[in-house]
């Protein structure tokens, strides 16, 4: 069974790439080309992040000149930086990269040092959980959270991450709820449900 994903810290990259804040502009430039990184993380001498600085940056920054070559990490980056926390729900990382326009975040403890980072890649490996495995969950959380034993019947089926209900439940009100947490699932792309409403006798 593939692990479950639910946070940030379940498909974060640990091993980073980062530049002090004092770094200069022609170090940053080698660093992005040699590891093929657009941005990168600017961190205090403890390990904080402070910032980001992108290839935008440096390219904004070089219109200036030669003169303007000799400046640091930390007057080239954007401020302040958008970070995300290990223990964040990765549709809340999802949103602050639609919100922000970002390709990644940088992921940091409590104490804001940089710990890993997170790519839109990253947060789309959720969806490479098989289908079996979505569709079991769906099924203990369902009959065994949601709905009293005995009080109703709901069938399960997951194709490509789609998912369908089918059954009987004993209030109509009930549908939109097993719709509303089973889009809170792991891996879920699409919820339908064709649940039939049976009050018992």
């Amino acid at each position: 069974m593939m692990k479950q994903m639910r946070t940030v810290d379940d498909v974060m990259t640990h091993a980073v790439i980062s530049v002090n804040r004092t770094a200069p502009f022609k170090d940053i430039v080698k660093t992005m080309r040699q590891w093929r990184m657009s941005a990168l993380p600017v961190l205090t001498d403890e390990g904080q992040v402070v910032g980001v600085v992108s290839e935008a940056d440096l390219l904004l920054k070089a219109q200036g000149g030669d003169e303007s070559r000799a400046v640091s990490a930390g007057q080239l980056m954007t401020v302040p930086a958008v970070t995300v926390t290990r223990n964040a729900s990765i549709a809340g990382a999802a949103r602050l990269m639609a919100r922000g326009h970002l390709k990644r975040l940088p992921v940091v403890d409590d104490d804001g040092r940089l710990i890993g980072l997170v790519s839109r890649g990253d947060l789309l490996k959720i969806y490479l959980r098989p289908d079996e495995d979505i569709a079991e969950e769906l099924r203990e959380l369902i009959m065994a959270e949601l709905i009293p034993s005995g009080s109703a019947t709901v069938h399960v089926q997951v194709s490509d991450g789609a998912v369908r209900l089918d059954g009987c439940i004993p209030d109509s009100m009930l549908n939109d709820v097993l719709v509303r947490v089973a889009r809170t699932v792991p891996g879920v792309v699409d919820v339908t449900a064709r649940l039939d409403v049976e009050v018992p006798a």
